[in-house]
């Protein structure tokens, strides 16, 4: 499905029924990729999956992207579909949107895991944004990002583009406590605590401490041995249960 929003051409899934669950990527991925994560959706929950602008199938005629417009754009789909308050998930750059999200209609968000997304972009991580490119990502993974997204090459560089503006960019990634004292949600915090991109550091785990002491009674999971976005492959079926688990209510209770 297509939804017109701020000037782009915004992909999206919707599937199931019950609470509204908006389910973010991480830069570069795609929608589709909550498939590997959740083999079947969680029950009870109306499943929402975009590709955030610029991904997958999603357009952005601007040629920008901050994750600040991402999240302008994730709301203006949800009003699309007259979804007031919701739950939601997001990866490395898709809770970096839900964190802005978060903080600017606290009300709207219920509940929410952020994965692998840091309070701001330390050293490690800009010195490996202002020469990313596509060589850098393992051979295997190439192939499979080039067939999410459907623009080709054009799209792709401009992705690595507007990752090696991250590291010049600090207002758009720069959640200092009081900003996320806004946050009201009921919030997990994961992390890997080998936040690693190939063989270098990129976010050290103290940043996952920092983040939680930051969101009010925030809950935190650091996930033993996992590296950058420790929810695929061996961590899958953990981070699942957990997840629908967290988003149900029971750590409240």
């Amino acid at each position: 499905m297509i939804a017109n929003v701020n000037g782009c051409q915004i992909w999206f899934d919707t599937r199931g029924d019950g609470e509204p669950l908006l389910l973010l990527h991480g830069f570069m991925g795609v929608g589709s990729n909550w498939q590997y994560v959740f083999p079947a959706d969680p029950e009870g929950f109306r499943v929402i999956a975009p590709d955030l602008r610029g991904h997958g199938r999603s357009t952005n005629p601007s040629g920008t992207f901050t994750f600040r417009e991402a999240a302008a754009d994730m709301f203006a789909l949800l009003d699309s579909l007259n979804v007031a308050s919701f739950k939601a998930i997001g990866l490395s750059g898709g809770g970096l949107t839900l964190l802005h999200m978060a903080i600017a209609q606290p009300s709207r968000v219920r509940a929410m895991i952020v994965v692998s997304a840091p309070p701001y972009f330390p050293p490690e991580a800009k010195a490996i944004q202002r020469r990313y490119s596509m060589e850098m990502i393992p051979e295997a993974q190439r192939g499979a990002i080039r067939s999410w997204h459907v623009r080709g090459e054009d799209q792709l560089l401009a992705l690595i583009e507007h990752t090696r503006a991250m590291a010049v960019q600090d207002e758009d990634v720069m959640f200092t406590p009081d900003v996320l004292k806004k946050i009201t949600a009921e919030t997990l915090v994961v992390f890997g605590d080998r936040e690693y991109f190939g063989a270098e550091p990129m976010y050290p785990v103290s940043l996952a401490f920092e983040l939680h002491a930051g969101i009010p009674g925030s809950f935190l999971w650091v996930v033993p041995n996992g590296g950058h976005g420790p929810i695929f492959g061996p961590h899958a079926q953990t981070f699942a249960a957990t997840a629908e688990s967290f988003l149900r209510g029971a750590w409240r209770r």
